[in-house]
């Protein structure tokens, strides 16, 4: 069960719009036999509403290597939860202490849909900032970029695109940001946060 611990702040429409909504559904959990579990969060600020996307740095061995995705990372021992795991890894990976945030809500848990030596589930926990903070990125995070959410649902931007994948060409949904891909895990996250917010 989630506690929201954070002091209430002054929301934006969409992001009041996204708590409610939030607050109205239960989001669908797995129960994988065995696997990783990880928790991200989903970082929202206002004027205009954005979310913060990290670029991963290149690191050999890392199947997300160099892709776009949240700030977050693998539950770990120390951890009491998911959401305790999404707040220390934003904190480490980005310098954004969650302390002042205002959680509106989980979403629904993701795996990856290809092959990887041991199962991963994430789950993405959605908060809201009052403003942009300053970051402090980590040498695991190679770019911070704050994309909009209205940009997101813009015509074209979404696409069915072809991604070389271990040597094999496949078609993925993605967003296509500036010259950034935004796709798999990130993608199926931000697809539903978009529908949520009621935008396009």
């Amino acid at each position: 069960m989630l506690q929201r611990r954070w002091l209430r702040l002054s929301l934006s429409p969409l992001q009041e719009r996204l708590a409610a909504r939030l607050a109205a559904r239960r989001p669908a959990t797995a129960h994988p036999p065995d696997g990783w579990w990880a928790g991200v969060a989903v970082l929202l600020a206002p004027a205009p509403d954005s979310v913060l996307l990290i670029r991963r740095a290149d690191r050999a061995g890392d199947p997300w290597s160099g892709h776009i995705g949240l700030p977050g990372g693998r539950l770990a021992p120390e951890d009491p939860d998911l959401l305790a795991t999404a707040i220390r890894e934003t904190r480490e990976e980005v310098g954004v202490d969650l302390a002042g945030a205002h959680l509106l809500g989980p979403l629904d848990d993701v795996a990856p849909r290809t092959p990887l030596p041991r199962l991963v589930v994430v789950r993405p926990f959605v908060f809201a900032l009052p403003e942009r903070p300053a970051l402090a990125l980590s040498d695991e995070v190679a770019q911070a970029l704050w994309v909009e959410l209205a940009d997101l649902a813009r015509a074209g931007v979404y696409q069915e695109t072809e991604i070389e994948l271990r040597g094999e060409r496949r078609r993925f949904p993605a967003f296509r940001v500036g010259q950034h891909l935004v796709w798999g895990l990130t993608e199926r996250i931000l697809s539903p946060l978009v529908a949520l917010a009621g935008i396009g």
